[in-house]
């Protein structure tokens, strides 16, 4: 399954409402599930959301990591300059490991989660000053 396709899975549960979803395809079977009734609280590591800057959300559910591996680098630092396609993390899900790129140039601001922290698909991640 393509990682378009488990981002289009998650947006209808989203828009439908919907806490789970099954889908079984060529022998394998993928469940998908959210908590219901309730909003996610956010992490205290949040911060309020700035009327400046871009916000660099989420593209899936997972685990958000800053180092491509334990020991190495943060991909990027607050005040780093970026530039369309760069990676500024990754946020794991199913063990897929989904590289989170800038979509346009610019300076991290604010980097909002965590590392190792979970993340809800839409979720900021970072905020960015364009240039």
């Amino acid at each position: 399954m393509e990682l378009e396709e488990l981002r289009r899975l998650c947006e209808l549960m989203r828009q439908e409402g919907l806490s789970e979803l099954t889908l079984e395809e060529e022998g394998r079977r993928i469940t998908l599930r959210r908590p219901v009734g309730q909003a996610p609280s956010p992490a205290p590591e949040l911060a309020p959301p700035q009327a400046e800057g871009e916000l660099v959300r989420s593209p899936v559910v997972g685990t958000f990591w800053r180092r491509p591996a334990p020991g190495e680098a943060p991909f990027v630092e607050v005040g780093d300059r970026v530039k369309p396609g760069q990676v500024l993390c990754i946020v794991e899900a199913m063990k897929v490991m989904n590289e989170v790129r800038a979509e346009q140039a610019g300076v991290i601001e604010e980097v909002l989660v965590e590392e190792g922290r979970p993340v809800e698909y839409g979720q900021p991640l970072f905020r960015l000053r364009p240039e």
